[in-house]
């Protein structure tokens, strides 16, 4: 797992399983299983079709590489707006596995350079451009649970 990871997972690991989030609906343990899934399609492991129709996807790509956060309170159309249940055990098991796939995301890229994989909002993403978007969704869902203070937020 390289570094910039690393310090997400830490702040992931001080975060109380039934802190309630600033918006939205999502306990922290559904926020860390959806960053896995959001992971897992970066890392080759999770196939999804964009949403959006390809004449969209250059300004949606403008904004995902721009430095303006993600909107509070966006309804994901691939999950809607109920909560899906929980896989994990605990909140602990979930960031272990968090953690696992961001390490093989890593191992996908290093072993696939120049590979691209759908985003099923933004559409193909090589790893540059995954990489910004893990951190603009990293750092969204932080400051959706207080454990950052992004003062961009929207």
């Amino acid at each position: 797992m390289i570094i910039q990871f690393q310090d997400k997972i830490d702040l992931l690991r001080t975060l109380d399983p039934d802190t309630k989030p600033l918006w939205g609906k999502m306990t922290a343990q559904h926020m860390v299983e959806h960053l896995i899934l959001a992971v897992k399609m970066g890392n080759g492991k999770m196939n999804v079709e964009c949403i959006n129709p390809p004449d969209k996807l250059p300004t949606l790509k403008r904004f995902m590489m721009s430095s303006r956060p993600m909107p509070r309170g966006f309804i994901n159309p691939m999950i809607g707006t109920e909560l899906i249940p929980l896989e994990y055990e605990s909140m602990n098991a979930a960031i272990e596995m968090l953690k696992k796939e961001l390490s093989d995301y890593e191992k996908y890229f290093d072993e696939n350079p120049g590979k691209e994989l759908m985003n099923a909002t933004f559409g193909p993403l090589n790893k540059k451009e995954w990489d910004v978007f893990h951190e603009k969704h990293f750092t969204h869902h932080l400051t959706q649970f207080g454990l950052i203070n992004n003062g961009k937020e929207e």
